[in-house]
């Protein structure tokens, strides 16, 4: 056992642990839970002390919203107003992992920090245990990725521990997560509808629900989570694209075929021996996470097709590969 998962003052398994949960949300402490995307770290999205544990825990930036995860649609729409297409597509994709930027309803419990001040709020309903943690508490939770800011977001219990290890005080064990990718986020403008982060829903099964294109990108600035150049970086610096390895670098493969000289790489583990992408979207993070531990300084990444879920795999990796600030910490 590492010696971050013996400083976690409590893992427990879902299914004995939802008490415990509720108790601490309740008074106003943070919780790692399971989701079908990725660990989340969950505080009351009404309790400001709450969210702002969640940002100290993270090293998140303040300006960098939070997702908004709601058990019902009453809930949901206590909170935002929804348009006709927004309505059409939580219907077909609630839950699940695509995630709503909607307009704040004036007056909602929802505390400004998990908004950044925007007048928008990104909605999601999850599945499993963080919908019935909601539905028992009754307020919604606000719950990204439950790492360091910029890190590699976790897919088990054990990442969050070796990561989170000191800064909370449960850890919900639901094993791995099942899409592996943080959710899709979308918002409708006029009419249109904007992907402004791709993930666990594939921008062509949204677009054959809303029956037109998808723009992609935001509008003005960071509109959503996940959005910063630089993020869900591992320690060591990433290299996409490649088509060779160098001498001390470890590999991402994908697919059947190996890049030059892949059999000098420190490590090497394939997000799909098959070239499958939704094998590869649930590996990406752990194997990323696993290669960061062979002590390579650098990660080579095998091309990946931009098609289905491969823009999402794209979009994490080109975030990881990007130049990162000096002065901010990824520890």
């Amino acid at each position: 056992m590492s010696k971050g998962l013996r400083e976690v003052a409590e893992i427990r398994n879902a299914a004995e642990s939802m008490d415990e949960a509720l108790a601490l949300l309740k008074a106003g402490e943070i919780v790692a839970i399971p989701t079908e995307t990725v660990y989340g770290l969950a505080g009351d999205a009404t309790n400001g002390a709450a969210v702002a544990k969640i940002f100290e825990a993270k090293g998140r930036p303040r300006f960098n919203p939070l997702i908004a995860h709601v058990a019902t649609m009453a809930m949901a729409e206590e909170i935002a107003e929804f348009d006709q297409l927004s309505r059409k597509l939580a219907e077909k994709f609630w839950p699940g992992p695509l995630t709503l930027v909607l307009p704040l309803k004036p007056g909602g419990a929802i505390h400004p920090l998990v908004t950044a001040g925007l007048d928008t709020i990104a909605l999601r309903m999850p599945r499993g245990f963080g919908a019935r943690l909601i539905e028992r508490l009754g307020r919604p939770l606000a719950a990204p990725s439950a790492n360091s800011s910029g890190r590699i977001s976790p897919t088990t219990a054990a990442a969050v521990a070796d990561d989170l290890c000191d800064r909370i005080r449960l850890v919900v064990d639901g094993g791995a997560t099942s899409v592996g990718l943080e959710s899709t986020i979308v918002k409708v403008e006029d009419g249109k509808l904007r992907l402004l982060r791709p993930g666990g829903i594939a921008a062509g099964e949204l677009e054959a629900a809303a029956g037109a294109a998808l723009l992609r990108g935001a509008k003005n600035g960071v509109e959503a989570p996940g959005m910063l150049a630089s993020h869900y970086a591992p320690g060591a610096l990433v290299r996409i694209n490649a088509e060779d390895v160098a001498a001390g670098e470890a590999l991402l493969a994908f697919g059947p075929e190996r890049a030059r000289n892949a059999e000098g790489a420190v490590a090497v583990l394939n997000l799909s021996e098959t070239g499958d992408l939704r094998e590869a979207a649930s590996n990406l993070f752990s194997h990323l996470q696993a290669l960061d531990r062979s002590g390579a300084k650098m990660i080579a990444v095998e091309p990946i097709p931009y098609e289905g879920l491969g823009e999402a795999i794209n979009d994490r990796l080109s975030r990881a590969a990007a130049p990162r600030d000096s002065g901010a910490s990824y520890k």
